[in-house]
């Protein structure tokens, strides 16, 4: 769905189940088709898909839920089972890696329990382990293997974002939770409909939850 403004349309039809999506330095959509089981980019003129990633060992991906990038184009991204875990062919719940360069697919993580939401901060990676109800952050190595895992705080999120004074925003059941750069829990922003994900437009938060979609508007 594309949101103008306005109004809310269809962007693109048959989306593959798309969840997390970015754009990337050249302004095209990144998307983890969590039905198709692969993350793609998607140009923004004509709509063409190009698959970035589909399976890692010879073996398809669970489900691609989110995703970010770092400062060098690389693409990080989480891979949960939220299906039938019959159909599971990964192993494990885990997070992986995209060389900037389209090199080999790279798994970076698989000590958490079921990773959600993920997002790049100027320092280190957020990682939300929505299974085991805590985010983490880790330090990311040149190549983009990640070391020195830290609980950030005990919350069950689905998507976070950073916003402008690296406090961390966390689409939790009940609404949107918030905390400052040390994880301290500053406040609960309810929403109903459970939200899902977000996004900053400067000032401007916009959520999803549920059927809905909700904007709210900083004000200082």
């Amino acid at each position: 769905m594309k949101w103008d403004g306005k109004e809310i349309s269809v962007w693109r039809e048959n989306s593959g189940g798309a969840n997390g999506l970015r754009f990337d330095k050249d302004g095209s959509l990144l998307v983890c088709e969590g039905g198709n089981r692969r993350v793609t980019r998607v140009a923004m003129d004509d709509q063409k898909v190009a698959v970035l990633a589909d399976g890692y060992d010879g073996k398809k991906f669970n489900g691609p839920n989110d995703l970010c990038l770092d400062a060098k184009g690389g693409l990080y991204f989480t891979d949960p089972c939220y299906g039938n875990r019959k159909l599971m062919e990964q192993d494990k719940e885990a997070v992986y890696y995209i060389p900037p360069d389209g090199g080999k697919i790279v798994r970076v993580a698989d000590d958490l329990v079921r990773p959600n939401g993920i997002e790049m901060g100027k320092e280190c990676l957020f990682i939300a382990d929505h299974g085991g109800g805590k985010v983490y952050t880790y330090a990311m190595n040149p190549d983009g293997t990640l070391k020195d895992k830290k609980e950030f705080a005990a919350a069950a999120c689905d998507g976070i974002k950073l916003d402008g004074q690296g406090n961390l925003y966390g689409a939790t059941g009940k609404g949107v939770a918030i905390f400052d750069p040390e994880g301290k829990k500053l406040n609960v922003i309810k929403i109903p409909g459970g939200p899902s994900n977000l996004c900053f437009d400067g000032n401007v938060m916009y959520i999803t939850a549920g059927k809905s979609f909700f904007s709210i508007e900083r004000r200082h």
